[in-house]
């Protein structure tokens, strides 16, 4: 009689691996300036280096670490710029993709946004940062999946987890609700115009929020 014994794939070992240390760089478990070291974290998720250094160059290409020398490798610490940048890419792009759901939306996709309002406002009265962040990302990205456009996804999809990692430093709760909120009413009202009006403004406000939570009230806005 013989036994077989499940082993799980390198490529599932990197993607578990992944998964877990950038969702602790989001949460700030793993804070800018820590070091991660491939014998360290191969110990704790008892697997090999291999998967734990392919997961690490995973990391620096999607903009959570980098190389401070070619034996450190270190949660990357934010700038202005940073923020700047991606902030700029958000308005460029999540602006347009709101004026093409207030015209594309169906009924069902209004009532998942409905639904997930409802769990945003559940968890921000609990004050669970980890659901608001997770609510709050899948309610933009089913908004950009109304806009019917695939290209709008795959200009995000590689900026996504860098997104959610700095509006996670953003803990105005209550207000991003109620921008959400504006901002369903705006696109199931249909009109695009007012719907990209209500994006960027959401937009706008919520880099300023995020400004102010890494690098305090004196942060200038470039």
């Amino acid at each position: 009689m013989s036994s077989t014994t499940n082993i799980e794939p390198l490529g599932a070992v990197r993607e578990r691996v992944l998964a877990t240390l950038r969702q602790e760089i989001i949460a700030g478990g793993l804070r800018p300036g820590d070091r991660l070291v491939e014998r360290e974290l191969a110990e704790r998720f008892g697997v090999s280096r291999v998967p734990v250094r392919e997961a690490i160059r995973a990391l620096v290409a999607e903009g959570f670490v980098h190389f401070e020398t070619p034996r450190r490798t270190v949660v990357r610490r934010l700038t202005p710029n940073d923020v700047k940048e991606l902030f700029e890419l958000r308005e460029a792009l999540e602006v347009y993709a709101a004026g093409l759901a207030a015209a594309r939306a169906t009924p069902e996709d209004l009532a998942e946004v409905e639904r997930l309002l409802a769990l945003a406002a559940t968890a921000t009265e609990a004050g669970d940062a980890e659901t608001i962040t997770d609510v709050n990302s899948r309610l933009h990205d089913s908004i950009v999946a109304m806009a019917r456009n695939s290209l709008l996804v795959d200009a995000l999809e590689p900026v996504a987890g860098r997104l959610r990692w700095m509006t996670r430093r953003n803990e105005e709760w209550p207000q991003l609700l109620v921008e959400h909120r504006d901002l369903y009413e705006a696109i199931a009202s249909g009109d695009p115009d007012r719907a990209r009006a209500h994006a960027l403004a959401h937009v706008r406000t919520n880099y300023e929020s995020t400004v102010r939570q890494l690098f305090g009230d004196t942060a200038e806005m470039i």
